[in-house]
């Protein structure tokens, strides 16, 4: 099957990405604009800081309010801006605010994506031929939940038992349900942990640690430090989830579920010591504080779906990618806010 050439594929093609002001989406409408399309991104609330704001890309795009977990903004949206590609990416996406409030998680996650879904059904459903061609659900690696057969690959079962990792077992699985009754052209990418620039939620590894370094003090790791988890540059990420857009039009990937990730595990110890490697304050050291709970101890992927089917691969080396996430953290302090004391 002849795979389609990614410019020439996105070049004035309309486009809608959900949750735009969010870390992901930021990153994947930057990569849209490059390519091309023209971009409407759906939010429910414009936070103080964003990438989307920090890199130039609001005035670029067309902007919708509106909440995923209404139906009727869901339905608006998507009827309203005629988009061919719908990138899903809302999400309440930090593991331990699910922890403390599991209904809103809940909410956001599983209805969300429901009404999301069933907005585009109709669409599809509308007699508007050829108007919507791809629906791209974002899962999550959390979606598999705790197994003792590691790497996970696309057909481990999706046992998620905490908050976050079963509200993302639920919103894969009605994705795929769409797919097979209603032939909705949906796929789902199952990441792993993104990091890059622009991430505002500093309660993540990575910005928590550079926000520590920036301001001279040790990082703190709130779990022992041996967990180990699969990092992938965010910007590795929106290149996957274009090609797999593309092909979930040509056909190819629709219904299908792929691991995006790099494959390698790597210990929070590892991943904090690369950063202050990184940012050269050899002086700093990790303060491993053991008081984490409710999350996964080890989880990694097998990408060699997403190689062998999608023709993707991550680009990015773990330190030159951290080290450019560290620069860009540096250069743009002032535009996220006051640094943490």
């Amino acid at each position: 099957m002849e795979q389609p050439e990614s410019g020439r594929f996105w070049s004035g093609r309309s486009v809608l990405v959900t949750g735009v002001y969010g870390f992901l989406a930021g990153h994947l409408t930057e990569a849209l604009l490059g390519a091309g399309a023209r971009v409407t991104g759906m939010y429910r609330d414009v936070p103080d800081a964003s990438y989307l704001r920090i890199a130039g890309l609001e005035g670029r795009i067309t902007l919708a309010p509106g909440d995923i977990t209404s139906y009727d903004d869901s339905t608006r949206v998507v009827n309203e801006h005629d988009c061919s590609v719908v990138f899903h990416i809302a999400a309440q996406a930090i593991v331990g605010a699910a922890n403390r409030a599991p209904l809103g998680a809940f909410h956001t996650n599983i209805i969300g994506t429901c009404n999301m879904l069933e907005a585009c059904r109709v669409l599809n459903a509308s007699g508007r031929t050829g108007l919507l061609q791809a629906v791209v659900v974002a899962s999550s690696d959390k979606a598999y939940g705790d197994q003792d057969v590691l790497p996970y690959t696309e057909q481990a079962p999706l046992v998620g038992l905490y908050p976050y990792d079963a509200s993302k077992s639920c919103a894969d699985l009605l994705a795929r349900t769409y797919h097979n009754t209603y032939g909705l052209p949906v796929s789902v990418t199952r990441c792993s942990n993104l990091f890059g620039p622009g991430d505002m939620n500093v309660s993540r590894i990575v910005p928590d640690t550079i926000t520590a370094v920036l301001n001279g003090r040790n990082p703190v790791i709130r779990s022992d430090g041996s967990p180990q988890r699969d990092y992938l540059y965010v910007k590795d990420a929106a290149a996957a989830y274009m090609r797999l857009a593309e092909l979930t039009v040509d056909g190819a990937a629709a219904g299908q579920a792929y691991n995006i990730g790099t494959g390698v595990p790597v210990s929070v110890l590892e991943l904090v010591r690369t950063i202050i490697e990184a940012s050269g304050s050899s002086h700093l050291q990790p303060d491993v504080q053991g008081t984490s709970w409710g999350e996964i101890k080890h989880q990694y992927l097998d990408c060699s779906k997403a190689a062998r089917e999608l023709g993707w691969q991550p680009q990015w080396s773990l330190p030159a990618a951290l080290a450019e996430t560290y620069r860009w953290y540096a250069q743009n302090m002032n535009a996220i806010g006051p640094r943490r004391a």
